[in-house]
């Protein structure tokens, strides 16, 4: 299986607004899948331009940026990765 690349936020404003919760992400990860999943802090994604802080968090999961993310919705985008 290709390895699924998520990519947290820890910028500021991200990690304000959630995205330190997120960082502990990997313990809620299902068995099956840890093995696939590569989980980095980034410095900044840059989706907040334009005073797009409400949508904070943002993650990239394989060069995709998300905003909202929590750690329930970050389990259920890396279940939709492992199954493509």
């Amino acid at each position: 299986m290709k390895k699924i690349k998520v990519e947290i936020c820890v910028g500021t404003t991200c990690h304000i607004l959630g995205a330190s919760e997120l960082q502990d992400i990997e313990e809620f990860i299902p068995e099956e899948l840890k093995d696939s999943v590569e989980i980095s802090g980034v410095p900044c994604l840059g989706a907040c331009k334009n005073n797009n802080f409400g949508s904070a968090p943002f993650v990239r999961i394989n060069g995709r940026i998300v905003g909202g993310a929590n750690i329930h919705f970050l389990i259920e985008e890396i279940a939709k990765e492992a199954r493509r």
